[in-house]
């Protein structure tokens, strides 16, 4: 068992797929999120599924109990260690994530899943800042074109500045199959 490191599969839930925000970028993520944990379960890595719950009954998305807020069924089909549920951004804030993973000697995360700007790039800085290293899979991971009150960005520029960000400092950017060879 590869026991120094963890996939980290964040947020796939059916708001992405079947509700208000659905991930257009890049193409072929979920494929790519599916590969890394069927990988994983087969090389003895550890899968940690994490799931977004929004901190209202009120909310528009990520209701617990909601269709929308449910992993999607592909995930629920897999091998995993672990749920964890959070109400952040961030995998690491008001959860046991980190206990969980010192307790298995976890040096190493992987991070796949949605959405690339949010909480992929949060907890991927989070796992940086309590020194674990960091994998993060570029075709693995995904957004969606934004606009609001600081403007507009389309979904292939926004996942790029993350790649290019998170390759700066805080992770190894890589492909799901380089990941998977390196892996091995």
């Amino acid at each position: 068992m590869n026991n120094q490191q963890a996939l980290l599969v964040i947020d796939a839930q059916n708001e992405y797929f079947t509700g208000r925000l659905p991930v257009t970028f890049p193409e072929g993520s979920f494929a790519n999120v599916l590969k890394a944990m069927d990988y994983a379960a087969e090389a003895g890595i550890r899968v940690v599924v994490i799931q977004h719950t929004a901190p209202s009954q009120d909310s528009l998305t990520f209701r617990k109990g909601s269709k929308e807020w449910q992993l999607h069924p592909e995930i629920e089909k897999r091998k995993y260690d672990i749920r964890v549920e959070k109400t952040l951004p961030g995998s690491f804030t008001g959860t046991n994530l980190e206990a969980w993973l010192d307790d298995k000697g976890i040096g190493r995360v992987a991070v796949c899943g949605y959405m690339s700007q949010m909480c992929c790039d949060t907890t991927a800085r989070q796992a940086y800042h309590r020194g674990l290293k960091v994998d993060f899979l570029s075709d693995a991971t995904g957004t969606l074109s934004i606009q609001n009150d600081a403007g507009s960005i389309s979904d292939r520029d926004l996942h790029r500045a993350i790649l290019v960000t998170q390759a700066m400092r805080f992770s190894r950017v890589m492909k799901t199959k380089e990941w998977i060879g390196q892996t091995i």
